[in-house]
């Protein structure tokens, strides 16, 4: 079990790594692209393996995934992030315009994907009818395909650096271009670490449901396992970025890491629903909306000022270990 889980998580760090690579070498706005699909062919495969392996009892994992996610990145990275500027600076300064555009598709698609279904009558129990799903899917690409658009075409600089005092900074360090064989090297490898990926989680997932049934924890925990392991890369390149004091490279990847599991994992999850037996619950219960609506608020007079303090930093840390206590002992 240790084993397979070493190496599933190897796999998941290699496939992102060699995603970014990649991404490095074609340029924008493909780069974001890759590693997007790359996140999500991650994600959705260890969804998958459980929900085909699980039944029926797993028709709430998906949403149990997608809101772990939310909760890791707009709690947990970003306080981890306005922390890690905070001790050294005081004053963590980010681009207000770029950083609220994104919040704002994050919680359009929070609401519209894991909200909505909770009251709509079209289907019995927290989940679309099959309409209603469909119609989900579309608008999570188009906000996806239009956030993609902004944020590395029409408004790039909305998502750069900046000083202190909100300027942008006066130079620019850039990692050198890989050369094509690199880039090439790195598709082979993607695609080796991909499908290892998938076929690790025919084996890991069922583990994990077991090791969490075991220890007497909600079925709920399983979602947030498999957030963790998605995120890891994620969370580590934030925390980089933030000791090099680009704050705003790091809510780009937190932010933007909520945009996929939600833009890209709920379509894709909702096509492959068509061969999974059982309902697809997204609906989320009251105590889990509480925390998603506080959430967005808290982000969102974090975000304004375009500046966050020590304090800031705290109340997102206290909210994504609500977020985690409340997973363990609903």
């Amino acid at each position: 079990m240790i084993l397979v889980a070493l190496l599933l998580a190897g796999a998941v760090l290699a496939a992102v790594h060699h995603a970014e690579v990649i991404a490095h070498r074609v340029g924008e706005p493909f780069g974001s692209l890759v590693l997007a699909v790359a996140v999500t062919v991650i994600e959705v495969a260890l969804i998958v393996s459980l929900m085909i392996s699980g039944g029926a009892q797993t028709g709430a994992l998906a949403r149990d995934t997608v809101f772990a996610a939310v909760m890791i990145t707009c709690n947990g990275i970003v306080g981890l992030s306005l922390l890690t500027v905070t001790l050294k600076r005081r004053i963590a300064a980010f681009n207000a315009e770029g950083t609220g555009t994104a919040l704002a598709t994050v919680a359009t698609l929070s609401t519209l994907s894991l909200v909505l279904p909770t009251f709509t009558t079209s289907a019995q129990g927290p989940a679309f009818s099959p309409a209603q799903l469909g119609f989900a899917a579309v608008v999570s690409l188009a906000l996806y395909g239009l956030f993609v658009l902004t944020q590395t075409v029409r408004h790039r600089d909305y998502f750069l650096p900046v000083q202190a005092e909100g300027r942008p900074p006066a130079e620019e360090e850039h990692a050198p271009r890989p050369s094509g064989r690199t880039a090439l090297t790195s598709l082979g490898m993607l695609l080796v670490a991909l499908v290892s990926v998938v076929g690790l989680a025919k084996v890991e997932p069922p583990v994990i449901e077991t090791a969490v049934s075991a220890a007497g924890l909600p079925q709920a925990v399983v979602g947030v396992v498999i957030a963790l392991l998605v995120l890891l890369p994620e969370t580590i390149a934030a925390i980089r970025a933030a000791r090099r004091d680009q704050v705003q490279i790091s809510l780009n990847l937190a932010l933007g890491s909520a945009m996929v599991s939600i833009g890209l994992t709920i379509p894709a999850i909702a096509v492959a629903s068509i061969w999974l037996d059982g309902p697809l619950l997204l609906g989320l219960g009251g105590t889990h909306m509480v925390l998603l609506a506080l959430t967005v608020v808290v982000s969102t007079l974090t975000v304004v000022p375009g500046r966050a303090t020590l304090l800031q930093s705290g109340v997102h840390l206290v909210l994504f270990a609500s977020f985690l206590s409340l997973a363990v002992s609903p």
